[in-house]
């Protein structure tokens, strides 16, 4: 695993800017429920779409859904998009509000799938429309 997060590592700082971090972080399975109440707090799990992974600032932990083989390049991007979390958090970096923090995970999780003749719409159904309402700012 080292050795596929330091590669990541590496792709996303020389693509996308991202100060590079080696000190790599933990990578959980976990039942999807744990998914969820990681990104929504402790609520009734049925009420929200399957959660594939939430990364944990405060622990440096990616929580990947039991189930997960990374055998497809479609896996693979999640644990791309969470890394890119990884590295911002690592850095430092701050954003106005939680959407805002997924323009460049979104983008980095394309560009990966791209490598391989795939894209966020063809394997997860998210066009650039979506994408963009999902990763603005809305006001309170």
């Amino acid at each position: 695993m080292d050795a596929l997060l330091t590669a990541m590592v590496m792709w996303l700082s020389v693509n996308f800017g991202l100060p590079p971090s080696y000190d790599h972080l933990a990578v959980q399975l976990v039942p999807p429920n744990r998914t969820v109440a990681a990104r929504y707090g402790a609520v009734d799990s049925s009420k929200h779409g399957e959660v594939v992974a939430v990364y944990r600032d405060a622990t440096r932990t990616i929580l990947l859904s039991e189930g997960r083989s990374g055998e497809t390049p479609a896996e693979l991007s999640i644990l791309v998009h969470e890394l890119v979390h990884h590295l911002q958090n690592e850095a430092g970096q701050r954003y106005p509000c939680a959407a805002a923090r997924e323009k460049t995970a979104y983008a980095a999780q394309d560009a990966w799938l791209g490598l391989f003749g795939r894209s966020l719409e063809s394997d997860f159904g998210l066009d650039k429309a979506t994408l963009m309402l999902m990763t603005h700012c809305t006001p309170s």
